[in-house]
């Protein structure tokens, strides 16, 4: 039988997504805990691996296994095995054909920035920070140039395994709601570091280091050295993950709900 799970986890409490001869990986955590339920080892694949410090609200991982159980014991059976910083929101069985990875449409990640003179204390592991005020206009121009299907070497790191460095960036908002900025970016996938290269390539634009024009030409060059330096890890959430509905998989709603609280002032 082969069991699809949605997860969310804080990601300030893990080593990352993948597992780690030491642990401490969110699969480190999940594969224990769902082995224990199913009473023999179990494998997780999940949508897209996430650094450490990222957090998810809406990963999604498959496993196979032999065990009979009730749907149920892979949400609150595991969950009763989880540490707090991870939890399973749903289980399904799907046909073996499914796949967390290669059967996603598209994933959505969503960037939370404080733009403001005094670093955050309450936020500090769940949002990125800027002391220097933003264009917002600028900003939002940059990311018209970037959207599409694009060679995207540039905005990938040294260490990514992809093969093909095209990807499709379906949509890249930026939405601002006092000292918050939130950076929306769906796309069919994703390469290493490439959302935090964005954003930090974006950011230079807004604090008017470089002109809009600036993303084109960073984009087309494919050159990594040309782009900003990697911005900070804490403030990145994996959104969603789209799947096509044959699948029956729960989709998330998506929006600012997701993301914990910052600060009262936030709110």
């Amino acid at each position: 039988m082969r069991i699809a799970l949605g997860i969310e986890y804080d990601g300030s409490r893990f080593l990352g997504w993948q597992t780690q001869p030491g642990g401490g990986t969110v699969q480190d955590a999940l594969e224990t805990a769902a082995s224990a339920i199913a009473g023999e080892q179990v494998a997780l694949t999940c949508a897209g691996r996430t650094d450490r410090g990222v957090h998810a609200r809406a990963q999604v991982a498959h496993f196979d296994t032999t065990a009979q159980r009730p749907l149920g014991a892979w949400v609150r059976g595991v969950n009763a095995l989880l540490p707090e910083s991870a939890a399973v929101q749903w289980a399904l069985p799907v046909p073996a054909e499914f796949h967390a990875r290669y059967a996603a449409r598209s994933r959505t990640y969503r960037y939370v920035l404080l733009n403001r003179a005094v670093r955050p204390a309450l936020a500090a592991r769940y949002a990125g920070w800027l002391h220097a005020p933003l264009d917002l206009e600028a900003m939002r121009a940059a990311a018209l140039l970037l959207t599409g299907e694009h060679d995207f070497s540039a905005f990938r790191s040294a260490e990514c395994q992809a093969r093909n460095p095209v990807r499709t960036l379906y949509a890249l908002d930026i939405e601002r709601r006092g000292e918050r900025l939130d950076f929306v970016l769906r796309a069919n996938a994703f390469l290493h570091h490439m959302v935090r290269n964005l954003v930090g390539t974006l950011v230079q634009i807004g604090r008017g280091k470089r002109p809009a024009l600036w993303a084109r030409e960073v984009l087309a060059s494919r050159d990594r050295t040309r782009a900003a330096p990697t911005f900070a890890a804490e403030g990145l959430y994996l959104e969603a993950v789209e799947y096509e509905p044959h699948w029956g998989l729960p989709q998330p709603a998506g929006g600012r709900a997701g993301v914990p609280a910052l600060e009262p002032a936030q709110q």
